[in-house]
């Protein structure tokens, strides 16, 4: 476990890099955590995605289909890729736990895909 200093308080991590605590998460920590990931800034359509995935998260406690994210909170079919380069950088960021089974592949580092082989 590591730590990521919010202002004046440390925010516990897992080994993985992803919030231990996802109830501690907010706007100052998803900064931080961006930082952490190499993100430099959040703009709006960042945030607006972050709010989404933890908002799925806590109806299905599960990973949603990324176009649908992009759908739903009215992006382009690749917004997470476009902003967050790798799906995973995002879902670290909003906070939420490591997947248990959801891995990426990439054929082009643009986008992402499921990969059910891990």
């Amino acid at each position: 476990m590591s730590q990521l200093l919010v202002g004046n308080t440390g925010i516990e991590l897992d080994k993985d890099g992803f919030l231990s605590s996802p109830d501690q998460w907010n706007e100052e920590v998803a900064r931080a955590l961006a930082e952490h990931e190499g993100i430099e800034t959040l703009n709006q359509a960042k945030i607006v995605i972050l709010k989404y995935l933890r908002e799925y998260f806590e109806k299905n406690h599960n990973f949603p289909i990324l176009r649908s994210v992009c759908k739903k909170v009215g992006a382009s079919a690749n917004c997470i890729t476009d902003e967050f380069v790798d799906p995973m950088k995002a879902w670290k960021i909003a906070g939420l736990p490591k997947p248990p089974s959801v891995f990426f592949t990439s054929f082009d580092g643009k986008n992402y895909f499921a990969n059910p082989f891990y």
